[in-house]
């Protein structure tokens, strides 16, 4: 799969699963899925802009490492989205964070925008959007048509889970879009939930069902 990076990382592995188990309950699922978006955030950050700057160490002046232009933009995709915020600000706490509203509409299975707030200046920012799952890969397309339309030039996209079909339409939609997930699972299934996958993360998340 094109653009397409899974981190295979042991603790990875290992959370995911636990998530995935039925009788996970909704505290320890949260408190997983917090864990390993931290994880999956030092590998989707891997590449960043760095400079240098001088500071004074106890010793001597130093020309040390620092990460270079603007703060990154978070962009969660409500409600799931939040779920991996936490953890990625937990590494990242002075980044940036918006907000795209949307919901699958369960007939058509298209994405239906209720709300769309990002910070400013997106063009100059590297955007990480952040949704558990990529199933129809849907939703993500539409966040980050909005998310272009806004400025971004420069986007990843962070889940958790992803479907091939998922993968194949964000690829085709958006090939500049790096992805980078915990597992590519195998297929959707007739009303578009990934299997094996772990069902609906906001719904397992906020304890709604």
């Amino acid at each position: 799969m094109q653009n397409l990076k899974i981190v295979d990382h042991p603790l990875v592995q290992h959370k995911l699963t636990k998530m995935r188990k039925k009788d996970t309950p909704t505290n320890h699922f949260r408190q997983l899925l917090r864990e390993i978006s931290l994880l999956l955030a030092y590998e989707i950050t891997r590449n960043l802009d760095m400079t240098t700057v001088n500071i004074e160490t106890p010793i001597e002046n130093f020309e040390a490492p620092t990460l270079d232009g603007k703060k990154l933009a978070l962009v969660s995709i409500l409600r799931a989205g939040n779920g991996l915020l936490d953890g990625v600000l937990d590494l990242i706490p002075s980044a940036r964070v918006g907000y795209v509203g949307l919901y699958r509409d369960e007939k058509t299975l298209e994405p239906v925008q209720y709300y769309f707030k990002v910070p400013n200046e997106l063009s100059e920012r590297v955007v990480i959007t952040l949704d558990p799952m990529l199933a129809t890969g849907n939703s993500a397309c539409a966040a980050i048509d909005l998310l272009k339309k806004a400025g971004a030039k420069t986007i990843r996209f962070l889940c958790l889970l992803a479907a091939p079909e998922g993968v194949k339409t964000l690829n085709e939609a958006h090939p500049d879009v790096p992805i980078i997930t915990a597992s590519l699972d195998r297929q959707l299934n007739e009303i578009g939930y990934i299997m094996p996958g772990l069902g609906d993360a906001g719904d397992r998340m906020f304890g709604t069902k």
